[in-house]
């Protein structure tokens, strides 16, 4: 949601309050940029058809449009494909360690306020390793946006299951099948109480923009789900969402204030328990069908739309999920700070340092 503070950002700059207004530390750019100004002069390495490619022109398109100078961006990434993205990209970028990219990008936002700060990671990365810090991250309402890439499999390390793969499926790891339950990435995150969480599918561009747009306006933790095909061992993953014939009849694309509806015939209802389900609009009424918000402060609402999409891909709800004003870790930080400077002074560390105690060392 849009932070109404407003003041002089570092180095006298103009806060950024306007536009993508939860920003409002990050200073606005002079330059007007283009699409070419953030991609750089490494090859960008894929396997053919991978849909790292999709996102990371639709990301490459986006970023003009924050008005943020490039030096005031930092994109940060774990291990595996998606996170090569810092090498791509025009900006100040760390290819970090595997599954620690939330707990480094938390220590660069608390830092460093006038950063807009983007994690990069996968649903190997982020889930099963990095399970631990996505999710403190997220409940502690960092001022970060983590984009992560969910292709249902491994594909750097060439092919084993992941904690998002689907019971049973077949892979180097699991060679007669997965016996996991798998992540819903959505749910997860929603049950961390993350203020802001979205999905969305990497060869939708314009949808995948809107929901760059709508996390950059946010101010505190960002998340967002990506579907994204790896054609080299999860190929057609996600089919049925893009499949022209199918997708209008499966595709729930949630837009704030209005009607839940799948397609022309039909609809999210809300039963007496207050949960949801899908029913024919014909049945049911058009006055029945649950209109979106996705600004209900109850995490309660959000995490029922997130399990609609049981059996996989039968009804699979795209766009904000959830998108709560709540203040961030970085401010309640620089709160805490600012109020022990005033009571107890700005201190002195090399004081510290050789107080009490000390021993020397031959």
């Amino acid at each position: 949601m849009p932070n109404e503070t407003n003041g002089a950002a570092p180095g006298g700059a103009a806060a950024h309050n306007d536009g993508f207004a939860g920003l409002r530390l990050v200073p606005r750019s002079d330059t007007t940029y283009k699409m070419k100004d953030f991609k750089s002069d490494q090859e960008v390495r894929w396997c053919p058809g991978c849909g790292d490619y999709a996102i990371l022109a639709a990301f490459q398109s986006f970023l003009p449009e924050l008005g943020v100078p490039r030096e005031n961006i930092a994109i940060v990434s774990g291990i595996g494909c998606s996170s090569r993205f810092p090498y791509y990209l025009t900006t100040y970028g760390m290819h970090s360690i595997h599954g620690r990219a939330p707990a480094v990008a938390t220590g660069l936002a608390a830092s460093r306020p006038d950063l807009s700060v983007w994690v990069i990671t996968g649903d190997g990365d982020g889930l099963s390793i990095g399970g631990n810090h996505l999710i403190h991250a997220l409940r502690r309402n960092v001022n970060i946006n983590v984009l992560l890439f969910n292709n249902r499999i491994y594909g750097l390390t060439k092919g084993q299951y992941s904690p998002t793969s689907e019971p049973g499926m077949i892979t180097k790891s699991s060679p007669m099948g997965s016996l996991d339950s798998p992540f819903n990435p959505v749910s997860l995150a929603l049950g961390a109480e993350a203020t802001f969480v979205a999905r969305t599918v990497d060869s939708d561009r314009k949808h995948l923009q809107g929901v760059l747009r709508a996390a950059a306006d946010h101010q505190g933790a960002s998340f967002i789900e990506i579907y994204q095909n790896c054609p080299i061992f999860n190929d057609d993953a996600f089919e049925p969402l893009k499949d022209a014939g199918e997708r209008d009849s499966r595709l729930l694309r949630m837009e704030h204030g209005a009607p839940l509806r799948i397609g022309a015939d039909r609809g999210v209802v809300q039963g007496d328990y207050g949960e949801l389900s899908v029913a024919d609009v014909a049945e049911v009424g058009e006055d029945r069908l649950v209109r979106h918000d996705a600004h209900r402060a109850d995490p309660g609402y959000a995490f029922a739309l997130s399990r609609l999409d049981r059996p996989a891909f039968e009804h699979v709800p795209i766009g904000v999920f959830r998108d709560v004003d709540a203040p961030s870790y970085d401010e309640r930080m620089a709160e805490q700070l600012a109020e022990a400077e005033t009571t107890q002074g700005r201190g002195d560390l090399a004081g510290l340092l050789a107080s009490g105690d000390t021993w020397t060392v031959r």
